[in-house]
């Protein structure tokens, strides 16, 4: 089975991708797999599936054109499996307003929230927004590009005057801005991993000594550490696990997907699911799977098989 291995891409997130790419490519040999093909996604991407004869495709893409269905879509019109989540759930977790609404609707915690969009700011201006914003989820606050990943366009808020500075920034990214309370807590991170059985592996508590685990503190080593397990109840951390699956199978997840909690005492919030997690040297996937007792080799070859079911 010739194995593409597709990272890069167009998003935001070229980079990290392109290291989860090269982290998957190493482990897929050194799981025996002896034609894998290392692709990075452009334009003549189809010619480059058709030419290697790539018969599934492991995605090591983030952000959009590679975790908002539009891979996936490409990727079925050609008939050729892939790992991860389908067309329409890639497009749903991608969107955290549209994954929001189904947590609320599947009565999974998350925080209160308001939108802002592009056509909202042109009749009203850009100040008088921020105004609702305050009104509606005060401060502090988490103002969030829609569909970014990896905390791009990503602002905490905690003075009222710079509320629209951060709904700007956010716009610059995305037509649509997810603006939600901020929560002190913990930040804790669920990996689930499989099909129908899905299961969650053990949960992470992540620390940042930047304060916040902003995109600088995510991928550079020694700025974040992983505590595993968190330091919660035992009953809290099986709370968090069926809150993760529970949202995993909302969405519609397969394969692997990563669900990002904020936790204040024993209360659990969801924030958002991420299905195509990052596979790099500092991820987290990677190292809750290892803590299960799951080397990387295994988790690809475990991935893989997984796509080769749905």
């Amino acid at each position: 089975m010739h194995i593409g291995v597709l990272c890069g891409g167009r998003s935001a997130e070229r980079e990290v991708s392109l290291r989860s790419g090269e982290a998957v490519y190493r482990a897929l040999l050194a799981a025996g797999y002896t034609c894998v093909t290392k692709i990075d996604v452009g334009i003549d991407l189809v010619e480059q599936l058709k030419k290697n004869k790539i018969e599934l495709a492991f995605l090591a893409l983030h952000g959009k054109y590679g975790e908002d269905g539009t891979i996936q879509g490409l990727l079925e019109m050609l008939d050729i499996p892939y790992t991860g989540s389908g067309v329409l759930a890639s497009a749903l977790a991608i969107n955290k307003i549209a994954t929001k609404k189904i947590f609320m609707m599947e009565g999974i915690p998350t925080p209160r929230f308001t939108v802002v969009n592009r056509r909202e700011v042109y009749t009203n201006g850009l100040d008088q927004a921020a105004v609702r914003v305050f009104k509606e989820v005060g401060i502090p606050a988490v103002v969030k590009a829609n569909t970014q990943g990896s905390t791009i366009g990503i602002s905490f808020v905690h003075q009222q005057d710079k509320m629209s500075s951060a709904i700007q920034n956010a716009l610059e990214y995305d037509h649509d801005v997810l603006i939600e309370e901020f929560i002190a807590g913990m930040e804790v991170t669920a990996s689930v991993l499989g099909n129908e059985e899905a299961v969650a592996l053990p949960l992470i508590e992540i620390t940042s000594a930047k304060g916040v685990y902003d995109y600088e503190a995510k991928y550079t080593p020694g700025l974040s550490d992983h505590i595993i397990p968190p330091r919660l109840p035992e009953a809290t951390q099986g709370y968090i696990k069926e809150l993760a699956v529970k949202a995993y199978r909302a969405i519609g997840c397969r394969g692997l997907a990563r669900v990002d909690f904020i936790v204040r005492q024993r209360d659990a919030f969801a924030l958002e699911i991420n299905t195509l997690p990052g596979m790099t040297a500092t991820s987290l996937f990677p190292d809750a799977a290892k803590h299960a007792g799951i080397e990387f080799p295994e988790l690809v070859r475990r991935i893989v098989e997984l796509a080769r079911q749905s």
